[in-house]
């Protein structure tokens, strides 16, 4: 009996629809626990200005992006850089001379216990609620589906993917040869292109579901286009060879619908073609162009080519309208201050009247309304992580690392005539179109567990910043339960980020420590080669252990989170790390989960440059509860 394979492809989808399903019902625990907050409800969703009251502009002037210093590569913090130090976990430097070709790791430690009478030992009553990921519920399994099949792809994103590509093999090869059926590859083909557009937008029903930013979802949109790729050129093959070996191609081109099945086939190879990762970091711009242009063609091409799509053709057009409806709720027009940091090659963005609605690691994707960005740069979007905190009167920042002809434009912009005097420092005032908040850590809650580490390579450095400085506001609101933050910032060049160690330094101001003006932060130590990531670790669960008897005894230990930021390499070497945690030790804290936003080039961070591909300076900054 012959199977209507447009009845078939509803059934698949329906399938695929179900599978999603299970997905977000197995993190429907996580979400309920975040969302019982009534905070987390008005953040990390739509940014907005708020009214900040007396106390939170006396008490959040500390401000934790890089300031400007003149540089000054022979300043005395360069000169404890490079001297011996000994962290608490493991790190020790030697007292000689490291040249640039070598790199560093910092380390610092910032403790946040409160130790004075006046704070109350009893359990406050607004500390997030935990629940622990599958991942943490059952290690062996977690690490399994963490291990890495190859750089930046897992165990468990492999399984996704072979069990997507499963389903629509079945259904093209269901009762059917594919090799004398080619309608059938057709009909598989287009049946999934709602499919590839959700996943490939912004604001994407799967994302909302399963909690997970677009970002974490992009893997398994360039699958599926491939697979439409696959099918939609076997199918087309299989009618030309077809009517070549007949004779009647010519004949059967002169057919409108075929004509418009070949400028849809067209569309979508170009499409393919210019989505390899050699035009998306190469020419980003010719990645996105194509990309729109293809996606404006191919829709309409195909339904010209097969009517019958049409419910298809609905679903692709009421996905993408539904995006841009949550574009428009989310973009904001404001005006903003910029200005150069050369000692960092960083473009410092501060826009203080949008002061909240974000989560810590979550990024904007900017546009700058200047034609001095050139002649299309100006309609260009770039993705990056806001390095602030919210509800503080700094308002939303953004620091632009120079790696790109955008970015380096910027830069220059902020140099050229026009500066306004702003705290002693020179700033220019422009125009920018935010659109967000994006990403993030999804229905993870940090302030929910009893030690956060975070190891970040560059530029990543900005997603910890506004992280720990969200976890230390939560903390002197009594609403986290964490007791240790640990910071291990991986860098090329420790003299470019000696003047940093201000910046650590207000976080141990905001705990019980205070930095010495001639010496480094205390617990601030530098480190030549990698980061010894599994010391840190050990050590980080060693102190969690062992504070659950001591102040905020009365929380129970809710395990570690792991979050890392930097290239794909250092994502998959954390993963590998915290996979090989003892059984005995991850079940006395608690389990560790892992959050990794990882990017190759032009990612979330718009970085295109792998700072570990020499032997790294790694600063660590530790012991924050």
């Amino acid at each position: 009996m012959a199977v209507d394979a447009f009845q078939l492809v509803f059934h698949i989808n329906i399938f695929i629809c179900a599978i999603v399903v299970v997905f977000a019902l197995s993190t429907l625990p996580r979400a309920l626990a975040r969302f019982s907050s009534a905070a987390e409800w008005r953040h990390g969703h739509i940014l907005r200005s708020i009214r900040l009251g007396p106390a939170r502009l006396r008490g959040m002037r500390a401000k934790m992006s890089y300031p400007h210093v003149p540089q000054n590569p022979k300043s005395p913090n360069e000169k404890q850089l490079v001297a011996g130090y000994t962290s608490s976990a493991g790190h020790e430097s030697q007292q000689d001379d490291v040249m640039t070709e070598e790199s560093h790791t910092y380390v610092s430690h910032v403790d946040l216990l409160r130790y004075d009478s006046t704070r109350t030992l009893a359990p406050p009553s607004n500390l997030p609620p935990h629940v622990r990921a599958w991942s943490a519920v059952s290690p062996p399994l977690g690490a399994f589906l963490r291990h890495r099949l190859d750089v930046g792809l897992s165990v468990g994103q492999g399984l996704i993917l072979g069990l997507y590509a499963t389903i629509l093999v079945y259904a093209s090869c269901y009762k059917s040869n594919p090799f004398k059926d080619p309608v059938r590859m057709g009909v598989v083909a287009m049946s999934q292109i709602p499919v590839v557009y959700m996943l490939g937008t912004k604001n994407n029903l799967i994302g909302m579901f399963v909690g997970m930013g677009y970002e974490k979802l992009n893997y398994i949109h360039r699958f599926a286009g491939l697979m439409m790729f696959i099918l939609s050129n076997f199918h087309a093959l299989g009618y030309i060879y077809t009517w070549t070996f007949r004779g009647k191609f010519v004949q059967n081109m002169k057919n409108p619908t075929n004509q418009m099945g070949l400028v849809a086939l067209i569309a979508l190879d170009v499409l393919c073609f210019f989505s390899i990762p050699f035009w998306r970091r190469k020419a980003y711009n010719i990645f996105i162009f194509s990309h729109i242009i293809c996606f404006v063609v191919f829709p309409p091409m195909a339904y010209a080519h097969e009517k019958r799509m049409l419910p298809w053709m609905l679903a692709t057009g009421a996905i993408y309208g539904l995006d841009r409806i949550f574009h428009l709720l989310k973009t904001r027009i404001f005006n903003a201050r910029i200005r150069a940091i050369p000692d960092l090659s960083v473009t410092r963005i501060e826009i203080p009247a949008l002061n909240a609605g974000w989560r810590a690691g979550q990024h904007v994707r900017i546009r700058v309304l200047s034609s001095a960005m050139g002649l299309i740069g100006w309609m260009e979007v770039h993705p990056f992580t806001i390095a602030s905190v919210a509800k503080t009167p700094e308002g939303l920042v953004l620091l632009c690392k120079n790696v790109g002809g955008w970015t380096n434009r910027l830069n220059e912009l902020a140099k050229v005539a026009g500066y306004g005097c702003e705290d002693g420092e020179l700033t220019r005032s422009i125009t920018v179109m935010i659109d967000g908040p994006y990403g993030g850590a999804g229905h993870s809650v940090f302030a929910s567990y009893s030690a956060a580490m975070f190891v970040v390579g560059g530029s990543g450095i900005t997603f910890a910043l506004s992280a720990i400085q969200d976890l230390i506001q939560r903390d002197q609101e009594d609403a986290s339960r964490v007791k240790i933050i640990e910071l291990v910032w991986s860098i090329q060049d420790p003299s470019k980020y000696a003047h940093a160690t201000a910046d650590f330094g207000a976080l141990h101001s905001r705990g019980r420590c205070s930095p010495k003006r001639d010496s480094l932060p205390p617990g601030l130590t530098l480190t030549a080669g990698r980061p010894r990531i599994a010391k840190v670790l050990d050590a980080v669960i060693a102190r969690a252990v062992s504070y659950g008897s001591g102040v905020k005894a009365y929380m129970d230990i809710t395990g570690v989170i792991v979050c890392v930021c930097g290239p794909v390499g250092l994502g998959d070497e954390v993963a590998e790390v915290v996979s090989e945690v003892d059984p005995g030790r991850r079940w006395a804290v608690g389990g560790i989960e892992i959050h990794e936003e990882t990017f190759i080039a032009g990612g979330v961070l718009g970085i295109v440059r792998n700072s570990l591909r020499t032997r790294p300076f790694v600063i660590q900054n530790g012991q924050v509860a």
